[in-house]
């Protein structure tokens, strides 16, 4: 029962590095990773360490399996989910532009666009990665800035070091598998090499599947379906990387490229037999494509007039295509296509330094730090459809009502400039032997969205009037971190450590919430509010950590308080003055207060030799404070228990993901909140490295969902359900396999 009531574990074998005499012991403990470890270095380095961030390495995220970000909630983070109708991680009931993912230190935005509200937050692959860190809460805002409302997501891709191992001037990696969740066929190959004081990456990898499975079964088409629409996608990366030593200065140069295409076959409400839109005639999908050039500079020389120094430059692009292709039968008969564009490009420059010294008692780590960012945004909605030139009243009639809600060709905002200038200081003293430290630490960041005047925007169909305002502000993200080692390398549990930190945090408005418009007045209105003002949040983190990865772990409460939340709502009735009489304006607004609390655990126990078990566990609970009503993003009560076993040769483990039912919703705020039953998944999977003295091959395959069981994750649900309650069900039973190779 104790096997069967388990979630994800880490059962990694001994490293081919440790001493042979352990091996040699049948006796001798061997001391399984567990999956909240750092791996080279502290869990966020530098600008996310502190007592809420967690560390996967690559050996972990291969151990589990996880290739997405809903395999990294399913199996290794207890407490965040993935909503797959954005497109964005959800940390502590937050998610969208409220939580900010970064890449090897550069910023993602959240783009969407004002007909379609999914953003790229996922434009990565997972087999690129090196390490991923995950801070919970807002106060990594005080060293990255605006955006991290909720928490922060800071991947860091792989760099040569990753593959060379044991002192070889060269290494590879190459990885294939099937995955049944998506009957997906992935693969990626790394190959690394060092000549003298240069060392080179290439890495790529693809994949290549279908709709994501669910529990849904009536393939009929309109509402009643249940089984997911047909769906087909391709993704595939580039990453190059060399780099450079001179002395105690290292200079790199980094190329990145990432495209994912989706294309489903529309089966569900939007078509029907015998409507204007019918099976097999109505196609959607989804382009998103990053482009990456940065030039990376280290230095570290400890004891020097600066201890280290770090900094990037960086030219981003990133890209996302909303596509339909169709065909109509009764209305405005003949083809109807559209492609909805937002691309962003991004120039900017990261750079911090670190200062270590003594004043008398006190000692000091000092960072440093800014980020320059100037990006340009554009939003464009192309089209073909069998509509004629619309008529000087800009209404059309009769027969042609339905080109009233066909605007295209157009833009539905006007171009962004935009500027972020950030800075920040840091300092970690520590008394008493460094057994207590104080970190306080600001941020000062000062951003400007500027619109500019383009054709497309100003002759579109919304018929806005001469350009809105510029939207400029500036917030502070101070924090301050208390610590105390209670017990410093006790028998039991080693190390005791006692921690409290305040934090600020802030985000700013995003383009489509300022300045999204799309719709006429013959039908509706969606207006973005130029006046907006950044989202604010003020929390704490109270916790205690302990142990090691022999036994150890954490509990932490935190708190916090949101001003100026954004929401949308209606700015006029529709029909008022025979304008809008399909659904009225609806705009953005600021809300005055918005409450998030609740606990999060994690613990791990090598209880006995190859053995480990480990849990985690996560309450959220949050609240608009102006109207006394439930925030429909916070998740269910949320807890992952494992045990796992794992040699040099082989290994196993049984894990479970267990949610508790979710009836806390508002019904008030842009649709129903989904009232998610509680679940419990099982999940199997099991390891074996033939021939570990001769080659570093390892086959891994995992059973996940193992009973088959209908479940809802709360989160993925959308407020507004046209289908039947089963087609936003989960994935039932699946089955993944994977093949690795390293040298």
């Amino acid at each position: 029962m104790l096997a069967l009531m388990a979630g994800p574990a880490y059962a990694q074998q001994q490293s081919r590095s440790q001493p042979a005499a352990s091996a040699a012991n049948p006796d001798s403990p061997v001391v399984l990773d567990q999956i909240n470890v750092q791996g080279e270095g502290v869990p966020g380095g530098t600008l996310l360490n502190g007592p809420t961030t967690t560390r996967t390495t690559r050996q972990e995220l291969d151990r589990e399996q996880v290739q997405n970000l809903s395999d990294l909630a399913n199996r290794v983070e207890a407490g965040i989910s993935f909503n797959r109708q954005n497109n964005s991680l959800n940390i502590r009931g937050l998610d969208g532009a409220r939580v900010l993912t970064t890449i090897d230190g550069i910023r993602q935005p959240f783009l969407i666009d004002t007909r379609i509200s999914r953003g790229a937050q996922n434009a990565f692959d997972f087999d690129s990665l090196s390490t991923l860190d995950l801070l919970r809460g807002g106060s990594g805002a005080s060293t990255l800035g605006g955006g991290a409302l909720g928490g922060a997501l800071a991947v860091r891709t792989l760099d040569p070091e990753d593959l060379l191992r044991n002192g070889r001037s060269y290494g590879t990696l190459a990885k294939t598998g099937y995955d049944s969740t998506d009957r997906a066929w992935f693969g990626s190959g790394a190959v690394a090499a060092r000549m003298g004081n240069t060392s080179v990456l290439l890495q790529g990898g693809f994949r290549d599947g279908h709709e994501i499975d669910s529990k849904g079964s009536n393939k009929s088409i309109g509402a009643t379906r249940t089984a997911p629409n047909p769906s087909d996608f391709n993704q595939y990366n580039f990453l190059g990387k060399i780099y450079q030593e001179v002395g105690d200065h290292r200079f790199g140069l980094t190329a990145e490229f990432f495209k994912r295409a989706d294309r489903t076959q529309v089966r569900n409400n939007t078509v029907s037999l015998t409507g204007n839109f019918r099976p097999g005639a109505y196609q959607s999908g989804e382009d998103v494509e990053r482009n990456r050039v940065s030039l990376t500079y280290d230095y570290k020389r400890p004891g020097g007039f600066i201890d280290e120094a770090h900094a990037t430059l960086y030219w981003q692009r990133l890209k996302r295509d909303d596509l339909t292709n169709a065909w109509r039968f009764t209305s405005i008969v003949g083809p109807y296509a559209r492609d909805n564009s937002n691309e962003e490009n991004a120039y900017g420059f990261n750079g911090h330094v670190l200062k270590n010294f003594q004043t008398g008692v006190l000692s000091h780590r000092v960072t440093l730090g800014t980020e320059l960012r100037t990006t340009s945004l554009e939003q464009y909605s192309a089209g073909v459809d069998n509509c004629p030139a619309r008529p000087a009243s800009g209404a059309f009639a009769g027969a042609l009502a339905t080109c009233n809600n066909l605007f295209t060709n157009q833009a539905d905002q006007p171009k962004i400039d935009g500027k972020l200038v950030g800075l920040y200081a840091h300092d970690e003293i520590g008394l008493i032997d460094n057994r207590l430290r104080i970190t306080p630490g600001v941020r000062f960041d000062w951003y400007e969205e500027k619109p500019q005047d383009t054709p497309a925007y100003t002759n579109g169909g919304s018929r806005p009037v001469g350009l809105p305002p510029s939207s400029s502000d500036t917030g502070w993200s101070p924090r301050i971190r208390l610590e105390y080692d209670i017990l410093k390398n006790a028998p039991l549990v080693k190390d005791v450590t006692v921690f409290a930190q305040w934090a600020k945090t802030f985000r700013a408005p995003t383009a489509d919430e300022l300045y999204g418009r799309f719709g006429g007045p013959s039908t509706y209105l969606r207006t973005g509010n130029p006046n907006l003002r950044p989202e604010v949040g003020n929390g704490i983190d109270v916790g205690l950590r302990f142990g090691n990865k022999q036994l150890g772990g954490s509990i932490t409460y935190f708190h916090t308080n949101y001003r100026n939340f954004i929401e949308t709502y209606q700015v006029q009735a529709p029909g008022v003055g025979g304008l809008y009489p399909q659904g009225g304006i609806t705009g953005y607004q600021n809300i005055n207060r918005a409450e998030i609390q609740g606990f999060e655990a994690n613990g791990q126990y090598g209880f006995a030799p190859n053995w480990l078990v480990r849990g985690s566990f996560a309450y959220t609970r949050g609240k608009n404070k102006d109207n006394d009503t439930f925030l429909n993003s916070i998740p269910p009560v949320q807890g992952i228990v494992a045990i796992a076993y794992g040699t040099d040769v082989w290994g196993a483990e049984v894990s479970t993901k267990l949610a508790a039912a979710r009836d806390d919703v508002s019904t008030v705020s842009g649709g129903t909140g989904f009232n998610a039953p509680g679940y419990a998944i099982f999940n199997a999977s099991a390891w074996w490295r033939p021939l570990p003295q001769v080659a570093d091959l390892e086959l891994q395959v995992g059973v996940y969902n193992i009973f088959d069981r209908k479940y809802f994750d709360a989160v993925n649900v959308p407020l507004a359900r046209p289908q039947a309650r089963d087609y936003y069900s989960e994935p039932g039973r699946t089955v993944k396999a994977t093949m690795k190779y390293q040298f």
